[in-house]
């Protein structure tokens, strides 16, 4: 709490720029995690209608493999509106970003099985929705990379000024510095 006040503090005081140069606008990241969230619903009902349990000859594990990809899907497209309520917090970000991989990897084996065992074209189009979240994914990328460089830069200058303080304070004769000190006139 200390630290978000102070970096206010500092922001208002014009010690740090309110956006560092070259990041991604509020608009154009609330637009790419939009986008995360409708391919990540449009998916959904698809893979609801892909039943492997009666692909003949599918291993087992493909049935297991469909429900991890209905609960990603899901939860990638709730993590992506939780991250599009509050873009700044890095750590949701970072957890959006690692739910993309995950789901595509999970994905793209499943389509495997759905190509070999029951559905070609769909599979295609399963690959084709993963394809096209790539450009979404690279600015979602961009942006928490950018993110975590403003937040390094902030915490740089929030250290350097806590520095100036300190030097400032243990300059003052220790009279000065005690709790409860007179004021002397």
């Amino acid at each position: 709490m200390r630290i978000a006040t102070f970096t206010a503090l500092l922001l208002f005081a014009g010690l740090v720029p309110a956006q560092q140069p070259g990041m991604q606008n509020a608009w154009d990241i609330h637009k790419t995690l939009a986008a995360v969230a409708q391919l990540a619903d449009r998916l959904a009902p698809i893979l609801d209608q892909i039943h492997p349990e009666s692909w003949n000859g599918a291993p087992e594990g493909y049935v297991a493999q469909a429900t991890t990809c209905r609960n990603e899907l899901r939860a990638l497209a709730a993590e992506s509106r939780k991250l599009d309520q509050n873009p700044e917090k890095l750590i949701d970000a970072l957890q959006l970003l690692f739910r993309i991989r995950a789901t595509e990897t999970v994905l793209a084996s499943f389509s495997e099985g759905l190509r070999k065992y029951a559905n070609p074209p769909m599979a295609d189009m399963l690959n084709a929705a993963v394809a096209e979240n790539a450009g979404n994914k690279d600015r979602l990328q961009q942006y928490i990379l950018e993110l975590a460089m403003a937040r390094e830069q902030e915490f740089r200058v929030a250290d350097q000024e806590a520095q100036r303080c300190r030097q400032t304070l243990s300059r003052q004769p220790s009279h000065e510095r005690q709790p409860g000190a007179q004021e002397k006139n």
